[in-house]
């Protein structure tokens, strides 16, 4: 007889409403390509071609040439198992102090595949007990969710601003989860420019937050994908270079700076951990037990590439990134634009003016759920993403919150685009929302 299994017998993640809403997304867009969508987060495609990867990979092996390895040295670090931790530290370390004034040591750097594998490393080297909780701001991204989900962690919402986290909320969310006998091991916060609400946190606040983690004892995990896409040049600090008593551990990626084939992100863990004997280790170091469980190593091929990014870039991010930055510039002003001159006259709806980064969140006067995103790729042509899918990681499940807004991206399209797709949006919702009245 053919096996039969029951989905109740899986795990919680294989059914996860999270995940099913991706999935959802996804077989949406696959099935209306022609639609405009701005439910996409990812970066443009115009930026890089396949030509790239041979120039990175040939500068990268220069690269090691002038620090004196041998060819068989050179072939060996790209084309066998490799470091745990990756052998990208010490040009991460470079890149970090250049573009953000963090300072680390290049031990306390582990390259992973992809920023989600660095959440999930951390999450799973941080919570070690049953009853260890990660605190996360509200709304979330669904990778950090997905993860603390697949871990068996719970994750427990900080409600986020218009401003971004308030950190004077954290304290009373802490309490409570102390009194209930469970441990808060971390909280998760993206600064700048938030997935998936666009926000970001004034820098006093940042400030206030430093102070609120040491004194509840907290680490703080940021996560930082947008920060070089701010609408201006205004400085915007990292927690990370603003932490004096290293409660920061920061995550990275080169998905929107680089592309996100290659599959590469970072971790950044410069606390120290002391054994029974003790002996001073780094965190990033103790996490590589975790890392090599996962991967094994991130591939030496994708770092390659990646490093000769770097080299080629003088290990500044933020200066070769500039042409990116104009064209996301561009593409928010032509979405807020848009958004004015499609919805500007309808009392019923708002938007919020991110400073920076691939979104806005636009208040609509109807239900914007799994069903209407259906129609509106069906019947209108175009797409985008109910931002209920960001709510309800506390078990409180579908309408928890956000059920009538909707996240608009504008990273992935030309601008062009951006003003039709509002512009179907404005019907899909002004039809729909006199059918609801």
């Amino acid at each position: 007889m053919t096996v039969l299994l029951r989905r109740d017998d899986l795990h919680a993640s294989v059914s996860d409403p999270e995940s099913a809403s991706m999935n959802f997304l996804n077989e949406v867009a696959a099935r209306f390509p022609a639609a405009i969508s701005l439910a996409a987060g990812r970066p443009y495609d115009g930026f890089h071609t396949t030509d790239d990867l041979d120039r990175y990979l040939r500068g990268y092996l220069a690269h090691l040439e002038a620090l004196g390895l041998s060819h068989e040295q050179r072939q060996r670090q790209l084309l066998q198992y490799g470091r745990t931790n990756g052998h990208l530290g010490a040009l991460i370390a470079r890149m970090l102090l250049v573009d953000e004034g963090i300072e680390v040591p290049e031990q306390a750097v582990m390259v992973t595949s992809g920023c989600q594998e660095a959440m999930v490393v951390a999450l799973r080297g941080l919570c070690a007990r049953p009853g260890d909780v990660v605190l996360a701001v509200e709304p979330c991204y669904v990778g950090l969710t997905g993860a603390a989900r697949v871990l068996g962690v719970e994750v427990v919402p900080v409600p986020e601003s218009a401003e971004g986290l308030d950190p004077d909320t954290v304290p009373a969310v802490v309490a409570a989860v102390r009194a209930s006998g469970r441990r808060p091991r971390a909280l998760y916060l993206v600064p700048n420019f938030a997935n998936p609400s666009g926000a970001s946190m004034p820098v006093a606040a940042r400030h206030r937050l430093l102070e609120v983690a040491a004194e509840c004892d907290l680490l703080l995990l940021e996560d930082d994908p947008y920060g070089l896409f701010g609408l201006d040049d205004e400085p915007r600090p990292t927690l990370k270079a603003l932490d004096t008593g290293e409660r920061v551990v920061y995550l990275g990626s080169f998905a929107k700076s680089c592309f996100p084939g290659a599959r590469v992100g970072f971790l950044v863990a410069d606390q120290t951990v002391v054994d029974a004997v003790g002996r001073r280790t780094l965190l990033a170091e103790e996490l590589s037990a975790v890392k090599s469980l996962l991967t094994v190593n991130t591939s030496p091929v994708a770092q390659a590439v990646i490093g000769g990014f770097l080299v080629e870039s003088g290990c500044s991010v933020r200066a070769a990134g500039k042409e990116k930055t104009a064209f996301y510039r561009r593409n928010l002003r032509t979405l807020l634009g848009a958004l004015e001159t499609s919805f500007g006259g309808d009392p019923r709806v708002h938007w919020n003016t991110p400073a920076g980064g691939f979104f806005a969140v636009l208040d609509v006067p109807l239900t914007a759920d799994e069903a209407l995103l259906e129609t509106s790729g069906r019947d209108y042509g175009v797409l985008w993403t109910p931002m209920s899918f960001f709510y309800g990681f506390d078990g409180r499940g579908p309408g928890g919150g956000g059920r009538r807004q909707i996240r608009l991206s504008c990273s992935a399209l030309p601008p062009e685009d951006i003003g039709e797709g509002v512009r179907r949006l404005a019907q899909l919702v002004g039809d729909r929302a006199e059918e609801e009245r």
